[in-house]
């Protein structure tokens, strides 16, 4: 899965810069950007039932890599590869490693939707380790849609549903790995580069799962289709981050952040044309209650600080 980025207003530029002019561009992107890490999602899920995950995502990583560099390179030059805390960066990126690797496993035991609401569990916990870790103020606000957030993942999760106990189990390493990602953006968020960051979770995912093919190699007489299946993970991740980090810079993340819960709906509707899984009604209501407490928290950290 390609984990979005929790990305500040403006990516690229230092937080005085003006606000951003085109709302609506910005948003179309973003729907764009997530409909996109949905279908590298279904693709993986497709593959995993036929090849080994560390080949799969693998080939996803190598691919994301080398666009940005098509993409950026020429432009960023230097810039791209420049970090302030580079150790920091690189854990980073390892967190991101380790999460798509057990996301693609879990992909193998689950549903496309069901992953995709367990994994938006990542965003509550960094609320709730924001406080201690990074000093920052929870509120009443934060806790109550923490915990409405847990509430809807018991939902989608609950005993006698239809998750797999062992793509659970994976699940649960990935958020962890996910929110350790996630807090460690938070922190160089004011140090380092968007693009920059970027480049480097594409670079580091290459070099591990890149490392593994030999073990891993299976990719025999495989048709037509399923090597442009291959390919479309790379560039459905690699387009994806694109067009989210263009979309921080048309919009406000006031607008946008709230919005990314849409990929749950792209989520849904591709696990049902692709899978011909429709989550039951019990899940879909988890997954509405997941996307409306991450809604509450993302607007949230927008609001004034006095209003907790």
């Amino acid at each position: 899965m390609t984990l979005t980025e929790p990305a500040p207003p403006h990516p690229e530029s230092p937080p005085t810069e003006p606000p951003a002019a085109h709302p609506l561009r910005g948003v179309v992107l973003l729907l764009c950007a997530l409909l996109l890490f949905a279908c590298m999602d279904t693709s993986v899920k497709i593959l995993t039932a036929d090849h080994p995950v560390p080949m799969v995502v693998a080939i996803r990583y190598i691919v994301h890599c080398l666009l940005m560099v098509l993409l950026f390179a020429p432009t960023q030059g230097r810039k791209l590869v420049q970090t302030q805390r580079t150790g920091l960066v690189l854990v980073r990126a390892a967190s991101l490693t380790a999460a798509s690797l057990f996301v693609g496993l879990a992909l193998q035991r689950m549903p496309v939707a069901e992953m995709t609401a367990i994994t938006f569990l990542a965003p509550m916990l960094v609320v709730l380790l924001a406080g201690p870790l990074l000093r920052e103020r929870i509120g009443a606000v934060g806790w109550i849609a923490a915990i409405a957030g847990f509430a809807g993942v018991l939902l989608v999760v609950r005993p006698g549903g239809a998750i797999d106990a062992a793509g659970l189990a994976l699940m649960a390493v990935a958020v962890a790995a996910n929110t350790i990602y996630q807090l460690l953006t938070r922190v160089l968020a004011g140090t380092d580069r968007a693009v920059a960051m970027l480049f480097y979770t594409a670079l580091v995912g290459s070099i591990c799962f890149g490392a593994l093919l030999p073990w891993f190699w299976d990719l025999g007489d495989e048709s037509l289709g399923t090597v442009l299946l291959f390919l479309s993970t790379g560039v459905t991740a690699g387009l994806g981050h694109y067009l989210f980090t263009l979309a921080y810079r048309d919009a406000p993340a006031s607008m946008l952040a709230p919005m990314n819960y849409l990929q749950l709906l792209w989520a849904g509707l591709l696990g049902w044309l692709a899978f011909d899984h429709v989550p039951d009604a019990i899940s879909v209501v988890g997954m509405v209650v997941i996307a409306a407490s991450g809604a509450l928290i993302a607007l949230k950290s927008r609001w004034p600080s006095r209003r907790g």
